[in-house]
């Protein structure tokens, strides 16, 4: 076995928000560029706005992203509807 943390153990985590030039094929101006960890997978991505505002889209993106792994969030026990008695 190795000795080396399994990726599943890593959380997903914002490492940086940096102010972007606009990316090709997009309009307007105050774009940012994000990264996003979780051991050696990375998502990167363009978002528009204040840094403030894209730092808390990008770390909500990331808290969904742990959740999902987690397995925690939607879970609903689905029944059938009973029948009304007349």
């Amino acid at each position: 076995m190795s000795s080396e943390t399994p990726v599943l153990d890593d959380p997903y985590e914002v490492v940086s928000v940096r102010r972007s030039e606009t990316p090709p094929g997009a309009e307007g101006s105050d774009w940012h560029r994000y990264e996003i960890v979780q051991g050696k997978n990375k998502i990167k991505g363009y978002r528009q706005g204040t840094r403030e505002d894209v730092t808390e889209a990008v770390t909500e993106i990331a808290a969904r992203l742990n959740e999902r792994r987690s397995g925690k969030r939607g879970r609903v026990k689905l029944t059938a509807p009973q029948k009304k008695k007349n």
